[in-house]
């Protein structure tokens, strides 16, 4: 082994002695309190106050300063499950054995939920076809036919930007197909894997969040329905989604932000030192990271067309398409309402028709399925022009799967903490941090911020949706009786809130699958784009929602914070042009 080597080795395994010595020590120090809190207690959750921070925060900090996200995940499960063991009266050393038997409960019961499998199927499956793309030489081939019009850094993250508008219907397939397809391109220009990694996961969840049509639509809409009958409102509530639309600042500003930030070639913070270092040093990837380490990337066979990979990508997208519709139909017509299954059967192609069956699809087993029909598809190909047998061809299929299991297994640990904070009521914890004397004017801007914390802190933008929808319209209500304005404002605050802390979250699955897709490090990915987030976030609150509470038009505030983002990025940014030596 080299000195550099042993020195790498070194620091690995200090960064493991200091997750295990600083998690042992956290959870130690909360033993106490816990134990004198659950005399009192009626629930766990409730009686656990802010300790039930405790596990998301120990892993996203100890994933930042380690880079171990794996283990860290582990221990921000482990420390979860200790801590409720603790809460129900164990002792230290009995609750160490139960905690243990607790995670892997949470692991199996992860793995057993029906979506989440499924997103691990279609997870891997697009590795295997994202594979097979590149041995028939397809990648290498629209990389290429890219380059005609990619010819420098701007025109290539305007092309990625581009592409993530076009995949508007899903997340998911939005962040899996783009990172492959740009990857080659975006490495000829010099462009880090970290700003490919946040043109596509800023462009993916805020383009789906306010698509007309979409695997969110129908969720969305169910909440807000919900929330308007338990406050006597009677509406469509599918005309309500649409007004929330422009109150959506978080989404809209985050979109013209990446679309400014690529023509100008400008940035600022974390961002604009991984952009120098790729430019200066040539590492797309930091050599520190955990992706620089045995990263594993699709070897791109030479002599394919564009056809390669056009008619498997382009079938993944149809295939999904009319799985959405397929699967939606048959769920509205064996469960859905009466007023639905009347659309499906007098108009079934109408577009209340395809937007009810894209809401009530799966998207998980949908996009697993036109994954694995995309696959036999490039498996076919790549056969009949004799570039592989079929037993060498399954192989390379299989290969695409297994270099993307560690994102599996983050995957698997990101849910088992999320489902472990539902059980110590994390999320209830945070929202009862509402109750008090509100300004109806602030509200707005406090389900905002309140949805991006619960969104980050637990990963999850569908949930912290869930959580808050039925509890804001009712306060809207509550705090200015009658004002429809306020309630408006307030239901899109929380789908907006709840995409920015899902988009900044190192433990969200978008986050996770957009750093997969980029080839980027998890990590490096999260801590290049939180500023951002963070800056556009702000803008959100001062030129969105708090102006908009006063009644000022969106179509007033949405044209002054595209300028003043404009504004930031020109006096704060510095033009890095990677393609220039």
């Amino acid at each position: 082994m080299t000195i550099l080597g042993g020195i790498i080795v070194g620091q690995r395994r200090w960064s493991r002695r200091l997750i295990l010595g600083i998690s042992a020590v956290v959870i130690l120090l909360g033993a106490n309190p816990v134990l004198a809190a659950e005399a009192e207690a009626q629930t766990v959750g409730m009686n656990l106050g802010w300790w039930t921070l405790l596990p998301p925060a120990l892993a996203i900090i100890l994933a930042f300063t380690t880079k171990d996200v794996i283990l860290s995940l582990f221990i921000g499960v482990f420390s979860g499950a200790y801590i409720m063991q603790l809460g129900s009266g164990v002792s230290a050393l009995t609750g160490v054995a139960k905690a243990f038997a607790s995670v892997v409960g949470y692991f199996i019961s992860s793995l057993a939920d029906p979506w989440n499998a499924g997103v691990l199927l279609q997870v891997m499956t697009i590795g295997g076809l994202i594979a097979l793309v590149a041995k028939t030489g397809g990648a290498m081939a629209v990389a290429e036919r890219l380059s005609k019009y990619a010819k420098g850094p701007i025109s290539t993250q305007i092309i990625t930007w581009l592409l993530g508008m076009a995949i508007f219907f899903d997340d998911y397939a939005n962040a899996l197909t783009i990172g492959p397809i740009m990857r080659p391109v975006s490495d000829n220009m010099g462009i880090s894997r970290e700003r490919l990694a946040f043109v596509i996961d800023a462009t993916a969840a805020p383009v789906t969040g306010i698509a007309l049509i979409s695997t969110w639509v129908g969720y969305e809409i169910s909440l807000i329905s919900g929330a308007l009958d338990a406050i006597g409102v009677e509406m469509n509530a599918y005309s309500f989604f649409l007004d929330t639309l422009p109150y959506r600042f978080y989404n809209i500003f985050m979109l013209l932000f990446v679309f400014v930030t690529s023509v100008t070639l400008r940035e600022f913070g974390p961002m604009k030192q991984a952009q120098l270092r790729a430019k200066r040093t040539g590492d797309l990837i930091h050599p520190d990271s955990s992706k620089a380490e045995g990263a594993t990337e699709h070897e791109h066979a030479e002599g394919g067309t564009i056809w390669n990979a056009l008619i498997p990508i382009g079938a993944l997208i149809v295939f999904s398409f009319i799985g959405f519709y397929v699967d939606g139909r048959q769920t509205i017509l064996a469960e859905g309402a009466a007023e639905a299954i009347r659309v499906m059967e007098t108009a079934p192609f109408s577009f209340t028709a395809i937007r009810e069956t894209f809401g009530a699809s799966d998207a998980s087993v949908v996009l697993f399925q036109a994954s694995l029909l995309a696959s036999i598809i490039a498996l076919v190909m790549g056969m009949t022009q004799g570039r592989f047998g079929i037993t060498e061809g399954i192989e390379h299929w299989f290969e695409g799967m297994k270099s993307l299991l560690s994102t599996g297994g983050v995957l698997l640990l990101a849910w088992s903490l999320s489902s472990m904070m539902k059980a110590m009521g994390t999320a209830d914890f945070l929202v009862s941090a509402l109750q008090g004397n509100i300004h109806p004017l602030l509200l707005p801007s406090l389900i905002f911020v309140f949805g991006a914390v619960i969104s980050f802190a637990t990963g999850t933008s569908f949930g912290t949706m869930g959580i808050l929808m039925p509890l804001a319209i009712p306060l809207a209500e509550a705090l200015d009786p009658g004002n429809m304005q306020l309630v408006t404002v307030v239901s899109a605050a929380v789908l907006a809130g709840a995409i920015m802390g899902d988009h900044s979250s190192p433990i969200s699955d978008t986050t996770i699958l957009s750093a997969m897709g980029a080839g980027s490090d998890l990590i490096d990915h999260v801590r290049t784009q939180m500023p951002y987030a963070l800056t556009v976030g702000a803008i959100s609150v001062a030129l969105g929602y708090i102006p908009a509470a006063y009644g000022i038009s969106p179509w007033v505030l949405i044209p002054v914070g595209f300028m003043v983002l404009a504004g930031i990025v020109y006096f704060f940014g510095q033009r890095i042009d990677t393609s220039v030596e």
